[in-house]
């Protein structure tokens, strides 16, 4: 061994083994790389989850908006189309002159064009209804025959202008159920107007009742244009529409299978569509529950309307900031027999009052200076204000607008455009 300055070398330390390492220790390491490699693999699982499910997400709000930018086109649509009959028809009787026959046809024109302008306002508004949660059904007990009868009936201007041959097949006894009546006829009127709509014309259009043990069955099939196999599924969602011929109208919003759906679930029922296919025809058919004999008294509908005939004479005060609405609607009930004063804001309203006392007010909701609330409260707080009908007249139509109007002081809170029946059989005088 080799010295320096006289001293011995120090021995060099051992070198260091792999297996000298402590095994336990080396174990804990391998748990540890085995636990962190799963926590990445999960971690990954779950970013690839979120990245799916975000394709997802961006895929279905990709199809709502393309969805709600077709249902808005087809609203511009819609709207338009009755519009262009009735401008033609205000011109055909203002260079009719006389010609009471030509008249008489231009008036029909703009009242079916004017029904299915309402039937459109009316769809729009129970979506807002249905996607609110806020349909509401007033039931009682209800001869589904009758119901059936008053859709069919309300189809008829459609069903006769395509010469649809229309079979109507009842039970043979009566089957009643606990429903809402105009909301039932809606369910059905919907249903054929769907049938009519995506039917060539003179084809044949089934209407059916059966009883199904604790069930009515109402069918309604049609030989028209069929449904697509994948979209059997599709046809009751909103704003949704099966493809038709190029030749077929685009008529409707979209909405009337989807209103269908609901309103027969909150019936506590249910609805399925059958189709074969494109050119195979479709059916609905639509169940709910049977009430037996002596459930409930029976209310069956009625819906003859009150013509007016031995109605009142009565003082009428219409207000509304809509010149056109407020003299129309004067001209109507003067045209009833009945004494009309007009005014274009609440406060003219209420200093009309003073002097011409009426014993009904017809007020508008949204007049300036004062609106029919106000209008509403201050006639109330007259003396002559507590015996007097007064019906708000707005085109707002949810609960909420209800019962304000109800807190303001009026009796009957009454949606624009006015039904005339309607208002016959409001101002009638009680048996």
């Amino acid at each position: 061994m080799r010295t320096v300055s006289g001293q011995s070398a120090a021995p060099a330390p051992a070198a260091s083994r792999p297996d000298s390492f402590p095994r336990d220790r080396e174990a804990e390491l391998e748990a540890l790389v085995r636990e962190l490699q799963a926590d990445r693999d999960r971690r990954e699982l779950a970013l690839r989850t979120a990245l799916a499910e975000r394709d997802r997400a961006r895929a279905a709000l990709y199809e709502s908006a393309r969805r709600q930018n077709e249902f808005l086109a087809t609203l511009a649509h819609e709207l338009r189309n009755p519009l262009a009959p009735i401008r033609s028809a205000v011109q055909v009787m203002r260079l009719a002159e006389g010609d009471h026959a030509t008249a008489t046809a231009a008036r029909a024109m703009i009242e079916r064009q004017l029904k299915h302008l309402v039937r459109l306002i009316e769809d729009l508004m129970d979506v807002s209804r249905l996607t609110q949660g806020r349909l509401e059904l007033r039931k009682e007990r209800v001869d589904v025959a009758n119901v059936i009868q008053l859709a069919v009936e309300a189809n008829r201007p459609l069903l006769a202008s395509k010469q649809h041959h229309l079979r109507i097949e009842l039970a043979p006894e009566a089957l009643f159920v606990e429903a809402d009546p105009t909301r039932l006829t809606q369910v059905f009127a919907n249903l054929l107007n769907n049938s009519a709509k995506f039917s060539d014309p003179h084809a044949d259009i089934c209407v059916r009742l059966v009883r199904e043990g604790p069930w009515a069955a109402i069918t309604v099939s049609d030989s028209g244009f069929g449904i697509r196999p994948e979209m059997l599924s599709r046809v009751f969602d909103l704003f949704t529409q099966e493809e038709r011929p190029q030749a077929a109208p685009h008529d409707g919003l979209g909405v009337g299978l989807a209103l269908v759906k609901h309103i027969v679930e909150l019936h506590g029922g249910s609805v399925r569509a059958c189709s074969e296919g494109p050119g195979m025809g479709s059916s609905f058919t639509v169940r709910l529950a049977l009430l037996e004999a002596g459930e409930s008294d029976a209310r069956l509908i009625s819906r003859s309307g009150n013509s007016g005939e031995g109605a009142t004479r009565m003082r009428i005060l219409v207000a509304d900031d809509n010149f056109d609405a407020a003299q129309s609607l004067a001209l109507m009930l003067s045209m009833e027999g009945h004494e009309v004063r007009t005014a274009s804001n609440g406060l003219e309203a209420l200093q009309l009052a003073q002097d011409f006392h009426p014993q009904v007010a017809l007020l508008d909701i949204g007049m300036p200076k004062l609106d029919g609330y106000e209008t509403a409260r201050q006639l109330r707080q007259r003396p002559e204000g507590k015996s007097l009908l007064l019906f708000a007249l707005t085109g707002w139509g949810q609960e909420d607008d209800k019962e304000r109007a109800r807190q303001a002081g009026f009796d009957r809170h009454l949606v624009k455009p006015l039904e005339p029946e309607m208002l016959n059989e409001l101002l009638a005088p009680e048996e």
